[in-house]
């Protein structure tokens, strides 16, 4: 159950980054990707990352 809850905050953060990444095509000044943007993008790829692989390490020790 946990680590459900685990992958489903991950896929959701991961999904929220790049909803995030897409909006900023759309909004002045169009086509430009502000930096805090691909901050935002990168720490929750990052996160998102971590807790999957972590999770994944133990489970196969």
């Amino acid at each position: 159950m946990r680590s459900t809850l685990q992958i489903i905050l991950a896929i959701s953060m991961a999904s929220f980054g790049a909803i995030l990444i897409l909006t900023a095509f759309f909004v002045p000044p169009m086509g430009k990707i502000d930096a805090s943007v691909l901050t935002a993008f990168g720490e929750m790829l990052t996160f998102s990352g971590t807790v999957l692989g972590i999770d994944y390490k133990y489970k196969q020790r």
